[in-house]
């Protein structure tokens, strides 16, 4: 008996050691020594990455497009590379959503380019370009407003915009261009999906201003969990790709960078991503 026990217990140690992984791995570590509760943390928070005004050949629109993850391409209906910027994006996996060009406080009504939602436009009008914005963008899956902070503090337009959007099957993401945003309130009233922006990279067009952003979201990443960070193509494209490029290893390390879609799916039991209070 005493034989056959020696011989069952060094079996059974062979095998647990064959089931159990060696070195690193066998102490709860992956191979870059990351424990498993910082993995945890990372698989837990999540980073989408939005880059706006695709549609008009801007400077840094292959060097987005060539980033190394999927992020969320906002292109400007009726613009010269409308359709061929949003099929390339699809064509590479990125997610597409309308930028769609709305009146700010400050301005003129020139820079919106075609087809703009302004305040002055009547209910019947609003939903017209509103529709034939989502119709000019192929494979648009959600919107966002391109300036705006006049438009979005308006609720009679935004009620409009948003209930067209629910129609069509989009999300909307609010950019924030402005703290007296009606966005959520009516979001929430009629059922619409969103989320907002937490940091837009590029507001000023330096890499070491782009590079403080990037810390920026680093901060807001541990602090909430789940962030949204806006770039463009455009003025600053080259240099926030460039920046992006270089930091997205540690923001990977981090966060999942993921796709608008992958956010809103992942938060739909709780389907309104508020902004800061």
């Amino acid at each position: 008996m005493t034989g056959k026990a020696t011989r069952f217990g060094l079996a059974a140690a062979i095998v647990f050691c064959l089931l159990i992984p060696q070195g690193a791995e066998a102490a709860g570590f992956e191979k870059n020594g990351r424990g498993e509760g910082e993995r945890s943390k990372q698989e837990e928070r999540r980073l989408a990455i939005v880059i706006d005004d695709f549609g008009n050949g801007m400077s840094g629109t292959e060097d987005m497009l060539q980033l190394p993850v999927k992020f969320t391409a906002a292109v400007m209906p009726f613009m010269p590379t409308t359709k061929q910027d949003a099929e390339e994006a699809h064509r590479r996996g990125h997610d597409v959503i309308v930028h769609m060009p709305m009146e700010p406080n400050k301005g003129l009504k020139s820079w919106l380019g075609p087809g703009a939602i302004t305040t002055d436009l009547s209910d019947d009008e609003i939903r017209k370009r509103v529709e034939d914005a989502i119709d000019n963008v192929p494979h648009a899956i959600g919107m966002n407003n391109h300036m705006g902070s006049k438009v979005t503090a308006d609720e009679r337009v935004m009620r409009i915009v948003l209930g067209v959007c629910k129609e069509r099957g989009l999300f909307f993401l609010d950019s924030r261009t402005t703290y007296k945003t009606v966005i959520p309130k009516v979001a929430e009233e009629i059922g619409l999906p969103i989320v907002s922006n937490h940091v837009f990279l590029d507001d000023v067009y330096t890499e070491q201003h782009i590079s403080k952003q990037i810390t920026e979201l680093r901060k807001q990443l541990k602090s909430r969990g789940d962030c949204v960070t806006i770039g463009h193509v455009g003025p600053p494209g080259k240099k926030t790709a460039a920046v992006l490029k270089l930091s997205l290893p540690d923001l990977q390390n981090e966060a999942a960078v993921v796709k608008l879609s992958q956010m809103i799916n992942g938060s739909m039991s709780d389907p309104f991503v508020l902004p800061n209070p």
